[in-house]
């Protein structure tokens, strides 16, 4: 028997929020970002969503994006429809980024 490991990336990015951003942007901003998996092909797995606020000190908001490989994450990360959302819809509300690329198998 052949035993095939499949690796995929995974692309997970944590976002704190400016203090003026409001419950209606970061509902705009989830909406926005829930319609990307539909517009780029490259995405396998794709989940966004507030803190549950469960212990001090998280993040405010993370993206979790499961991609292919390396070529998947460049078509994601480059993509058009992705571009525009960071720039008008993420990029004002946020204080602090972090993100981290690692392969799962």
């Amino acid at each position: 028997m052949v035993s095939t490991v499949l690796v995929m990336l995974r692309h997970v990015v944590m976002f704190r929020w400016t203090p003026d951003t409001t419950d209606e942007a970061v509902a705009a901003a989830t909406a926005t970002l829930r319609a990307l998996p539909a517009q780029i092909g490259a995405i396998r797995s794709y989940h966004v969503g507030s803190d549950a606020g469960l212990a001090p000190g998280n993040w405010d908001y993370v993206v979790v994006a499961d991609l292919d490989d390396v070529d998947g994450y460049a078509e994601y990360r480059d993509h058009p429809a992705h571009q525009a959302a960071i720039v008008s819809v993420l990029r004002p509300m946020i204080a602090e980024r972090a993100a981290v690329q690692y392969f799962v198998q």
